[in-house]
């Protein structure tokens, strides 16, 4: 069965609520029509319920960047599965590499994380990637990737992968404005699909969704979403502006 491709724009640390509500509306209109893609907006926790306005009633999807994994108690600053639930959240960013780099989060606590989400029918997206120097270490950047995504998905089976999908992101990529090339972007996502079909089966690893994400732009979709592993994008920089997220979700036209 094919998979359907996700265009996933994160919105990182910008827009008020009154910038995303002019964005969120922006990109619903412009999308309007666009078949055979899902796309999901993942803004800011403060800008969540403007956006959920916006996109109610139509088919574009309200994504978190982040989230703690128990539903109440004394954790300042934190946001609970519950909490995005209530706001329509449908999905939700797990390990981002930023979260990773930035705030120290370890495989463990984005584990205890991607089981809450599907708990609480959230679809978490788990994002994994190896740093410039892992990459530039040879064939070990792999291993660091597969042990991602194993650690990840720990304590889950195939029927539990359901909700799920990886994205790809090369450290070294995001933000930069580097992009791995398709073949490398491809060698990527086929080394994460056979790490999926070791612990899940083959079925399971052929149904999941594997996003790239670094730097992904109007002029470089096309060629990574030709790949035949690649089945969407998760877009930063390019998504903060519908004159460029719209033609990365258009990208079949």
């Amino acid at each position: 069965m094919p998979r359907t491709p996700l265009i996933a724009g994160n919105w990182k640390m910008y827009t008020t609520p009154e910038d995303a509500r002019d964005l969120a509306r922006a990109i619903r209109d412009g999308a309007a029509g666009v078949e055979g893609v899902d796309i999901l907006v993942c803004p800011p926790f403060t800008s969540l319920a403007a956006v959920a306005e916006e996109l109610a009633g139509t088919p574009l999807a309200l994504g978190a960047q982040n989230m703690y994994y128990e539903e109440t108690g004394a954790f300042t600053g934190e946001i609970s599965p519950l909490m995005l639930a209530a706001l329509g959240v449908s999905s939700v960013l797990v390990g981002h590499s930023e979260r990773r780099q930035h705030f120290g989060e370890k495989n463990e606590t984005l584990n205890r994380k991607v089981k809450a989400a599907l708990a609480h029918g959230l679809k978490p997206i788990l994002c994994v990637g190896e740093t410039l120097a892992e990459r530039e270490a040879g064939a070990s950047w792999k291993e660091v990737v597969r042990g991602q995504v194993r650690a990840g998905l720990e304590g889950l089976d195939a029927a539990d992968l359901g909700p799920v999908a990886i994205a790809y992101e090369p450290v070294w990529a995001i933000g930069t404005g580097k992009t791995a090339t398709p073949a490398a972007a491809q060698e990527a996502h086929a080394m994460i699909r056979e790490a999926l079909a070791e612990t899940f089966g083959a079925q399971a690893a052929e149904e999941r969704r594997i996003l790239y994400g670094g730097s992904v732009k109007p002029d470089n979709v096309r060629e990574l979403m030709a790949e035949v592993d690649v089945d969407g994008a998760l877009v930063g920089g390019a998504s903060l502006k519908a004159e460029t997220f719209l033609p990365i979700i258009k990208f079949r036209a």
